[in-house]
């Protein structure tokens, strides 16, 4: 016999598994989906010392009531999983399984607070659990209706209906619970875990493996045989969109299915040859900035193509991506064809970090069209992956030398579990104050489907406005293609986006 214990996010109760509970019954399992002190029908037992330590209690009073010769598996959404990791770490033994649903990754000594989406929410928090000295009493009131529930996740695919009830059975969230800070042992790192990773919300399997390749180290224990990981196509909330599959998705963790991760190659694919031969440019390094600049230059002074790379990219990263093949690679291309290519390394190691990378893309920006060889006046910004973002406020704030923007597999829309709210890196927004900028994106066939989505919502917005976008079509290329499969198909894409970019800064 399998029993499961369902543990709810913040706000909500055990009444958000009624469906997906009922389908875990009929397939034989037994179900709790307990309430936590303060929220549901619960929500006047909460007290000034309702903390996270209050849920972790009341998820061990549910094990030890229910523990015996069943296979025991914890699931926890969102928040859940910080007071199923609590009581789990406790009672180790008797655990069978953790299942994060669409969850962090919490850490012994880290508040829950570190795991809210919202990053504007987030620092309001932090200055509350600076002011109660770590902790605080009161409650952070509940989403009022269904635009406020963004905040915490992605609404996809749940009706108007459940949302509706979804808002009326919201309960305030203690702040102890979000502000105390989650303490381990290391008990629970023996007991095997399942994620059901909600790519409606932001990022699928095929994006984690990515983020694994990259070399993020809080990552590398996901490769681990006991790791396993199931993907859902909806928001933030699949016991109310997609009962069912969730179900399903539980019921095969419990059995030990699931995709597994792999470990990085010992080559990574941006660290292998740019796909196009490019003459051995001489790189000059100024700070942050590497510019490569064609031999001749007696014509005068000449266009420039900023690249900006993507991410995020770990803070250890070694190289740095600016000695990325790919990256080097466009910049030599470029000098090679008569202009100055030039790339940079910036600050975007965590999603947080967005700000930090404008005004190092802002300050390279100045160090190129301060060269004496480049013609301040006709300069092109590049923008690839992650670093898609970032082209939003050259977007909305068009500079007279902005000759050309290009965006190769870019993401053009913050993805929902990033938590950058309505701030200022969505292109998508932005795309209307462009006026007539020429803009060059380069389309892989093969996207993640969570990237995919933001660029054709990027298209259908240049079609309502009328911008100038060519589009550059790979059609059997993935995320990367340029190192990843560099066949003749990725080499002409990249022989015409180039094209077209020097084309509009020598008009």
């Amino acid at each position: 016999m399998t029993a499961f214990i369902l543990v709810s996010g913040t706000f909500t109760g055990g009444y958000v598994w009624e469906e997906t509970a009922a389908r875990l019954r009929a397939a034989g399992a037994e179900v709790y989906a307990p309430t936590l002190t303060g929220l549901g029908e619960h929500r006047e037992a909460a007290g000034p010392g309702t903390d996270l330590e209050t849920h972790i209690a009341d998820v061990l009073a549910v094990i030890d009531r229910v523990a015996g010769d069943r296979d025991l598996v914890l699931v926890g959404h969102a928040y859940g999983i910080h007071p199923v990791l609590g009581a789990a770490d406790r009672r180790a033994g008797r655990v069978s399984r953790i299942v994060y649903v669409d969850a962090g990754m919490p850490m012994d000594g880290l508040p829950a607070l570190a795991s809210v989406p919202d990053q504007a929410l987030r620092e309001e928090l932090a200055k509350l659990a600076e002011q109660g000295g770590g902790a605080a009493t009161g409650t952070l009131p509940a989403p009022a209706d269904a635009v406020a529930w963004q905040r915490w996740g992605s609404t996809a695919g749940v009706s108007g209906r459940a949302l509706e009830r979804l808002t009326r059975l919201a309960a305030p969230q203690p702040l102890g619970t979000l502000l105390q800070p989650l303490r381990l042992t290391g008990a629970v790192a023996a007991v095997p875990t399942s994620a059901v990773l909600c790519s409606g919300n932001g990022g699928g399997i095929e994006l984690l493996q990515s983020m694994v390749n990259m070399g993020h180290s809080a990552l590398q224990a996901l490769v681990d045989p006991q790791v396993s990981f199931f993907e859902l196509p909806t928001g933030h909330w699949p016991m109310l969109s997609c009962p069912g599959e969730l179900a399903d998705a539980l019921l095969a963790a419990a059995a030990g299915e699931g995709h597994r991760l792999t470990p990085a190659d010992e080559l990574p694919s941006y660290l292998r040859p740019f796909p196009l031969a490019v003459p051995e440019v001489p790189r000059e390094r100024k700070g942050h900035v590497d510019l490569y600049v064609p031999e001749t230059t007696g014509a005068g002074p000449l266009p420039a193509v900023l690249f900006v790379h993507g991410g995020p990219v770990p803070a250890d990263a070694r190289p740095t991506p600016r000695d990325w093949p790919v990256f080097a690679g466009y910049a030599r291309l470029a000098a090679g064809r008569g202009v100055v290519g030039a790339v940079l390394d910036h600050r975007l190691h965590a999603v947080s970090d967005y700000p930090l990378a404008e005004a190092d893309v802002a300050a390279a920006v100045e160090v190129v069209r301060a060269d004496p060889r480049v013609d301040a006046d006709r300069v092109a910004l590049w923008f690839f992956s992650g670093g898609g973002p970032l082209a939003a406020p050259w977007l909305g704030a068009r500079p007279a030398w902005l000759r050309c923007l290009a965006a190769t597999y870019p993401v053009l829309a913050p993805l929902p579990n990033w938590g950058l709210g309505e701030g200022r890196f969505r292109p998508v927004e932005a795309l209307p104050d462009a006026g007539d900028l020429p803009i060059v994106l380069t389309r892989v066939g093969l996207e993640m489907a969570e990237i995919a989505a933001t660029v054709e919502e990027f298209l259908a917005a240049a079609e309502d406005c009328g911008a100038d976008v060519e589009v550059v079509d790979v059609p059997h290329g993935h995320h990367g293609f340029e190192t990843r499969l560099p066949d003749d198909e990725a080499r002409a894409a990249v022989d015409r986006a180039m094209g077209s970019v020097l084309a509009h800064l020598r008009a």
